[in-house]
């Protein structure tokens, strides 16, 4: 299956409509949106995508959020959540503490960790885990990323949204 992740949209209206159009074009089996978007008017451009998400540390207005989220047939999860594709269990969290992201990817228990918040795309392997993070939709202080896990080959695949 692929999974399409992306993270801190920001209110990034323009970034948010091409990734979830990219998202779209290649058919994926889940949406995971590793927080920050910020206001709930971003919600609708997800519309018609298997979206899953959690809450990050500059979401606000958490109960709009979750309206927004349940309007589109999607789930907003909390701070946290993890779920089993695949064969694989995978863990998502915001990644506003360091120590908790770093524990859930030492944990031994997850196969992949899922997390935003720093803005900087990357994929490391920590013992048996894949901790990946797209990068930030919005792309205020960088490139404007997003990524794709594909869970029969494990190889993630970053997108520069600015190339779409």
């Amino acid at each position: 299956m692929l999974i399409g992740i992306c993270s801190d949209s920001h209110d990034h209206i323009e970034n948010t409509k091409i990734a979830a159009n990219y998202f779209k074009s290649r058919n994926i089996g889940q949406l995971i949106h590793a927080g920050d978007y910020c206001s709930p008017f971003i919600i609708p451009l997800f519309e018609g995508l298997p979206l899953h998400g959690v809450f990050g540390n500059n979401d606000g207005d958490k109960f709009t959020l979750m309206k927004k989220f349940d309007a589109i047939d999607a789930t907003l999860h909390g701070d946290f959540f993890s779920f089993s594709e695949d064969g694989l269990k995978f863990a998502v969290y915001h990644g506003t503490h360091e120590e908790i992201t770093r524990s859930l990817e030492k944990s031994g228990t997850y196969d992949v960790v899922i997390s935003g918040h720093t803005h900087e795309a990357g994929v490391e392997t920590i013992g048996d885990t894949i901790s990946i993070n797209p990068g930030s939709v919005n792309g205020f202080d960088g490139d404007a990323m997003m990524a794709l896990f594909d869970t029969g080959s494990k190889e993630v695949k970053f997108k520069e949204i600015d190339q779409l």
